[in-house]
This record gives structure tokens, sequence and C-alpha cells, in this order.
């Protein structure tokens, strides 16, 4: 984990143009290669990010990031205040509270509980920034990421933007698309994940319970 303060201005160039004026802001670059830039507000938001894969370019007096989809992100700096870096080690991740944990297991066991057709691929499919809850296939043999709250807020739509263009990379999924599944979800998430192009689906726990104990099984 590398931490710079800095007073910088920054360009974004891809999906929609984009600048930052000259500014004291916090550059924070992951190990897994991602970078973002931070002001002293607007909680854990970043007001400008790049995921991996990315390839960061340190010039004297910028840093220059490309990925693979054409997207750049020119930091000017103007002034560098601290650059501190400290290795991490790996996380053991998010320990998710029993409810959203027995969703997931619900639903990998009834994928077409979220949409008819849906087959499971993998539970807890990995990637760079983070495991996807359910990596599925659709009715038309489409890979599907899903992820699953106990409660649909815009920061779950944002996990699973990252965890779509996170997997774009794999050429070997073909085209992917997504689904945010939450027991509610609120209308701001609900717009966000539609101007994304994901799809949403509110699911009933105890419905769900209901469905998977009515289900015999031999072993």
């Amino acid at each position: 984990m590398r931490l710079v303060v800095a007073r910088c201005s920054v360009v974004y160039e891809g999906r929609l143009d984009t600048s930052l004026p000259e500014a004291t802001r916090l550059l924070l670059v992951k190990a897994d290669g991602s970078i973002s830039i931070h002001a002293d507000g607007g909680a854990y938001k970043p007001l400008n990010w790049m995921n991996p894969p990315n390839v960061i370019r340190e010039l004297d007096d910028r840093w220059v990031v490309t990925n693979p989809k054409g997207e750049t992100l020119t930091i000017h700096l103007h002034e560098v205040h601290s650059d501190f870096s400290h290795e991490l080690g790996e996380d053991p991740g998010l320990t998710k509270d029993g409810v959203e944990a027995h969703l997931q297991v619900l639903l990998a066991e009834l994928p077409e509980s979220i949409e008819p057709g849906l087959t499971l691929i993998r539970r807890e499919y990995p990637t760079a920034v983070g495991p996807v809850d359910l990596l599925c296939r659709d009715a038309n043999g489409q890979t599907v990421a899903v992820e699953i709250k106990r409660r649909g807020e815009i920061d779950g739509v944002e996990q699973l933007t990252r965890y779509i263009d996170c997997l774009h990379a794999d050429t070997s999924l073909g085209a992917i698309r997504g689904i945010f599944v939450a027991q509610t979800i609120k209308p701001q998430a609900r717009v966000l994940a539609e101007s994304r192009g994901f799809g949403w689906c509110e699911v009933d726990y105890d419905e769900l319970r209901g469905k998977k104990s009515d289900e015999l099984r031999l072993f």
C-alpha cells in the first residue's frame, strides 16, 4: 500500500472526460494496481479511480495510468508533501453476518430464484479486487456476476461495478453482465444499477429457507 499526499491536478480520459483542479489530495495505490484519489471529505468515496489491470508510469512531474480499455488517468504532481509505502500482507477478507452469508448459500443452491434459467458456475469467484459472490451462466450462455447484500445500497452497486471491470480482463468468460441482489434495494441503488446496465432482484430470505427445507436430498 502506497499513500502519497500531494498538491495535484488530475485529468481522466475515457468513457467520460473529467478533470480535477489543483488541490491537496491523497493518492492511494494498492498492491493489486488500483489507484484512487481522495479529498478530505466525501467519506470513503474517491474523487476518481482506476481499477486493475493498470499500468502506472511515474514521470518527473506526473503519473500516467492506463488500462486495456483505453482509459487514461494523468495525475500532475505540483508538490509532494509525503510519500509512504507499507506491506500489509494478505487480508483474510470480510466476514459476512449470518443472514448475508446464508443468503449466498441459499441462492447458490437456488440460482433460478434470481432469474429463470440461471445456473451456478462457482461461489466466491476470485478476482484481483475480491471474490464475486456468485458467478453464474444465464439461459443464453452469458456469464453473470451476482453481488448479494442483505440491504441493497449504492455501495453494493459500486462493488459489483469493480468486479465487472475486473472480470472483463478475463476474455475466457466472454461477455459479462451483473445482477445486484438483496432482500430490499433502495431506489437510488436501483437507478444506479440500471444506469450501469445491471439487473437487480429482491429476494425473500424466509421464502428461500422454506424452499430449501422442502427439498429432499440423498447423500
